[in-house]
């Protein structure tokens, strides 16, 4: 058990044995005898390795419960094994601890993930996946106004929510699981948050309608289009730019990203989408976003990245009701008893 979990913190942590091995003041065969389980090391090493690789030493004998299943990614082509190790090594240890917090409640709660009533058993066209996204939102009782939290959203519906920065350069934008049949959604902690909020809804989407769709539609532009409504539902959109528009200002998409969390293209796509603009209005923007390099970053102050005190709730409301333990409660936290009785 010690050594496959060090093994797991190493990987999150991206550290080389070779790394990880002088940080601590050992030998690099060494640390491949602890993850053989060969050798255990002291308590003093013990204390090292802990602080190198940002654990707490509970860490390392906690019964590895968990295990991630059907897996996919949302990834450049290029994305290395090592970096998809370390993601998934990350996403592990956040799951860990939600199940463990789970596991300490007679009665946790927060309700198990059941697919909503209005998803349809089959969807035969992307009109469709709009009116599963608008009937959505009805059951879910958002109206059609901005979604203000998404993550907090999405983890009082039982999906759970794991913002993970393991990977900064942007290779991987997020990652749907299930974790002992709970639904999992992994968002970069790197990515703005116009592009978190569209990556969790996108995630959604397929969460709903994997194996739902009829011959011929592609999953992949059909979360698109759920991601899009969803997030700026079609009777909202027409309110702002009205029916029909020969031109939309800049800063008319600056003002719905930062009212809606979503991207300024993705606003002008949507736009086209509903045919409030013609394309010849969409092209011409994308050329305008592409010579000044909005692609990559859009003009003006980014959308603010999305943020979770959900977790941190349930362990101080479990502590409140005497579920767990001070020394628990900073285990689960990732801190020292001394810093968390400081809070």
């Amino acid at each position: 058990m010690f050594g496959e979990r060090l093994l797991r913190a190493r990987t999150a942590a991206g550290l080389s044995m070779q790394v990880l091995a002088q940080a601590v003041g050992l030998s690099a065969n060494m640390i491949k005898k602890y993850e053989h389980g060969v050798s255990m090391p002291s308590s003093d090493s013990l204390l090292k390795l802990a602080k190198a690789l940002s654990v707490r030493v509970e860490y390392f004998f906690r019964p590895a419960t968990v295990q991630l299943s059907n897996i996919e990614y949302r990834k450049r082509a290029n994305t290395s094994k090592g970096v998809m190790g370390r993601v998934q090594a990350d996403v592990l240890e956040q799951v860990e601890r939600w199940i463990d917090l789970e596991n300490q409640w007679p009665v946790f709660p927060v309700p198990k993930f059941e697919v909503p009533q209005c998803v349809p058993s089959i969807i035969q066209s992307l009109d469709a996946v709009d009116r599963l996204a608008d009937d959505l939102r009805n059951e879910w009782a958002l109206g059609f106004d901005r979604i203000s939290d998404l993550i907090d959203l999405l983890e009082q519906h039982g999906i759970l929510v794991v913002v993970t920065g393991a990977v900064k350069d942007g290779t991987i934008d997020g990652l749907q699981a299930h974790a002992n049949d709970k639904p999992v959604l992994v968002v970069s902690a790197h990515a703005t948050g116009d592009r978190q909020r569209f990556t969790l809804a996108h995630e959604l989407g397929h969460l709903l309608m994997h194996g739902r769709l009829s011959e011929g539609i592609d999953e992949e532009k059909a979360c698109n289009r759920f991601a899009s409504c969803f997030l700026l539902p079609e009777v909202s959109l027409r309110k702002q730019l009205g029916i029909r528009r020969n031109n939309i200002e800049l800063q008319e998409l600056y003002l719905l990203k930062h009212e809606f969390g979503i991207s300024m293209a993705a606003c002008l796509y949507r736009a086209k989408e509903i045919g409030i603009i013609k394309d010849s209005l969409y092209k011409s923007y994308q050329i305008r976003f592409g010579k000044n390099g909005w692609k990559k970053s859009e003009p003006g102050e980014p959308y603010p990245v999305e943020k979770t005190s959900f977790f941190e709730q349930l362990v101080y409301y479990a502590l409140a009701e005497n579920i767990i333990s001070d020394s628990k409660a900073a285990e689960l936290l990732g801190m020292s008893l001394m810093r968390f009785r400081q809070t």
